[in-house]
């Protein structure tokens, strides 16, 4: 409750005046609007919204990254657990592979932050007269930010996928090492069983099964993640961007293009 009552605090008092100073238009809108001399006259619906609906919104928003916290603080303990990771696990990640699909359960806090960046820059486009461009730098550094900021904690395992990898190639390795030269003798050296034939036998499919696990450890990741959740991720993250293209080209326009490429 001390941490959410601080939360709180910050929520109302912090916020309103970074939102006072960085983030309030320059020219009048549903909510009030703004005097020569800069400040801000507000209606009826603008009391609302500047102290009941922002606030709240901006309590649970910080809430959410006081949570995050936890979880950052939550993963970082479970790391230093010495953990019976395999190197030969399909998911490629020794075993750890479940952690990254955690990436998802933030989706939906993901997808709020960007509603709320693609609606502050459409206030600009609409409001002011700018154009999509002058935000790019905003976007991608947002972007990029949402995405490390969850996918952050999962590097704690690095260090353990990265051992686990060594000491899998090298006892797998060991492995092939023995099973190949036994192989070579048996049936390169002249220690061919003479009722044995090499069409049929399950050695060659053994070696082929050895083969296959060994490229298995070898493609193991270091991370929880792979490239497909990060792609995902990003798409779910720049969803609500995309409407703001709509700012530059007309639907029709749009429309007209996808069907000459299409056809």
């Amino acid at each position: 409750m001390a941490i959410e009552f601080l939360v709180l605090l910050v929520a109302f008092i912090g916020g309103h005046w970074l939102w006072k100073d960085q983030m309030t238009l320059r020219v009048a809108t549903w909510w009030g609007e703004r005097a020569a001399d800069g400040t801000v006259n507000l209606n009826l619906a603008g009391y609302w919204y500047v102290f009941i609906s922002l606030p709240l919104f901006r309590f649970l928003f910080l809430r959410w990254y006081f949570r995050l916290l936890i979880w950052y603080r939550f993963l970082w303990l479970v790391s230093k657990i010495p953990l019976r990771l395999n190197a030969l696990h399909p998911d490629r990640a020794g075993g750890l592979g479940f952690l990254g699909n955690s990436v998802f359960a933030f989706a939906p806090e993901l997808l709020a932050q960007t509603i709320l960046l693609s609606a502050f820059i459409m206030s600009r486009i609409w409001h002011e007269g700018a154009v999509l461009p002058a935000f790019k730098l905003e976007i991608v550094a947002i972007v990029v930010f949402l995405l490390l900021l969850v996918l952050l904690p999962q590097t704690f395992f690095t260090a353990q996928l990265a051992r686990a990898r060594r000491a899998g190639s090298r006892e797998y390795g060991a492995l092939g090492s023995r099973y190949v030269e036994g192989f070579r003798q048996k049936w390169l050296g002249g220690a061919t069983p003479e009722n044995e034939p090499l069409v049929g036998s399950s050695d060659i499919q053994s070696l082929a099964d050895l083969a296959n696990s060994f490229e298995v450890v070898r493609q193991m990741d270091a991370l929880p993640f792979n490239k497909n959740t990060v792609l995902r991720l990003a798409m779910v993250i720049v969803l609500p961007l995309l409407p703001l293209a709509l700012t530059m080209v007309p639907l029709d326009e749009m429309i007209d293009r996808a069907i000459k490429i299409l056809i």
